[in-house]
């Protein structure tokens, strides 16, 4: 398998030395220097398909280092340890920068150049993954397409259809960011139901 693995240190590489989105980007450029985010690695067997670093993670260089990461693992059941096993858990945002932050001070978009120039490949790299996290629109519009329903709230309430019939597995979620707290507040079904299934499929999966 050496062959493989230098393959993904390879494209590992590549995205890191990446500056398409500041020197010839789809738009205004990022407004700083690149950054990627992410973790991967052939064994994985979970995918966490989330959005883009936010300010703290674009910091740290480590993904979820943040309250929106104590809180997906909390929905996952897993500690840190297990979080960032790469040989367990891959973790690929729809965009691997910080995006910049909006005239209101949220985050911007993904950027679009990254799914364009890099996902197909990395997705190619992750041949044994038993279940895909899809966190956000941008994630579930690219790995379910014309599966992905009117609404975010929609997706995520058909999950229970996606995860049976799709291979490897799919479950959209929300973001578990704690602006989305009140989604949660209208929508107690996702805690109560999607999340024991989610961490009895991860304990599976993960050992």
């Amino acid at each position: 398998m050496a062959g493989a693995e230098d393959e993904v240190s390879r494209l590992l590489d590549d995205i890191r030395r990446c500056r398409i989105c500041r020197d010839m980007p789809d738009g205004a450029p990022l407004p700083h220097e690149p950054r990627p985010v992410l973790q991967l690695d052939r064994s994985a067997r979970l995918l966490i398909a989330g959005q883009a670093p936010g300010t703290r993670v674009h910091a740290s260089g480590r993904p979820f280092t943040d309250p929106s990461g104590d809180r997906l693992r909390q929905w996952l059941g897993i500690g840190e340890d297990v979080f960032y096993d790469q040989s367990k858990v891959a973790i690929v945002p729809m965009g691997f920068c910080f995006p910049g932050l909006d005239a209101r001070g949220g985050d911007l978009p993904p950027r679009g150049e990254c799914a364009v120039q890099w996902r197909a490949r990395v997705m190619a790299q992750l041949p044994d993954l038993g279940l895909v996290l899809t966190i956000g629109q941008y994630a579930q519009r690219w790995h379910l397409g014309g599966l992905r329903k009117a609404s975010l709230t929609q997706t995520v309430a058909s999950w229970r259809e996606l995860f049976e019939t799709l291979e490897p597995a799919v479950l959209p979620l929300p973001h578990p960011s704690w602006r989305n707290t009140g989604w949660l507040k209208k929508n107690p079904w996702f805690e109560a139901e999607t999340v024991p299934v989610l961490q009895r499929e991860v304990a599976r999966l993960l050992g």
